[in-house]
């Protein structure tokens, strides 16, 4: 099976930790020309850091994917630095869900702006070279939510439904030119979610029995762990997924029961 990234050029969005974190390394050792986007400085460099150190080829790039101008300056910026775009990793995001009414307008606009449109936008922004070589890979992270939402999911659950059709969008007009499109819908991984929903939870306890307390509620009795996932991002980025394209897959060990 060929899972070789050679000569490609792949950016990864919220690639400065957790999950994205590990597709970019993962990516990395597959190798590729990988660029991470995040919003803040440290965490980038320390990324880049410990990755490089492995090999490969990896450069950090500040950006607020909520911000158009943010977007399409750094999509110019990646590309003449490590050439035109051929993998697209939309995975900037948080999970923000409270009760319906308590949700204003300001906090609609702001989930809207950060897991739909910054995905629309550097969608847009990566296509045209794809399109023109034939061939590409457009990756959304979205969360369970997007096919199995509950109470007090939103706005999470409505704007990853929303990535979900965009996805189903993208596959169907991407597929003529072989830009393959799929969508990850995420359960529990290990990530800095999970760690902040620990450091909100009160609970008195380690980091490492607030995972382990979670995951026992889970079908497969454990959280995931961000290289499981990373290994699903690396086969849907490489070639062999060549005839595989409109997919939402859950990588949530079983937790999602509409497949």
């Amino acid at each position: 099976m060929d899972t070789s990234l050679t000569d490609k050029t792949a950016i990864i969005t919220g690639g400065s930790l957790g999950l994205g974190r590990a597709m970019a390394d993962a990516y990395c050792r597959a190798g590729a020309r990988v660029a991470i986007l995040a919003r803040r400085q440290g965490p980038l460099d320390e990324a880049v850091a410990q990755i490089s150190s492995q090999g490969g080829t990896i450069e950090g790039f500040s950006c607020d994917v909520s911000d158009p101008a943010s977007v399409k300056e750094v999509h110019a910026a990646v590309a003449a630095k490590l050439g035109p775009v051929d993998i697209l990793v939309n995975n900037a995001g948080q999970s923000a869900t409270k009760p319906f009414t308590t949700i204003t307008d300001e906090e609609w606009q702001q989930d809207i702006d950060l897991k739909l449109m910054a995905a629309v936008r550097m969608t847009r922004l990566v296509w045209p070279h794809m399109e023109q070589q034939q061939w590409g890979r457009v990756i959304n992270l979205l969360n369970v939510f997007a096919k199995h939402p509950d109470a007090r999911t939103a706005p999470t659950s409505v704007t990853r439904a929303a990535g979900m059709a965009l996805t189903k969008v993208l596959a169907a007009e991407g597929a003529p030119h072989n830009i393959l499109v799929n969508a990850m819908l995420i359960g529990f991984i290990k990530s800095d979610q999970i760690r902040r929903m620990h450091e909100n939870s009160g609970e008195n306890i380690s980091l490492d029995e607030f995972v382990a307390n979670a995951g026992k509620r889970l079908p497969m009795g454990r959280m995931g762990e961000a290289e499981e996932a990373a290994n699903l991002g690396l086969f849907l980025a490489s070639p062999a997924s060549s005839y595989l394209t409109g997919c939402a897959i859950n990588m949530d060990g079983g937790l999602c029961k509409v497949v």
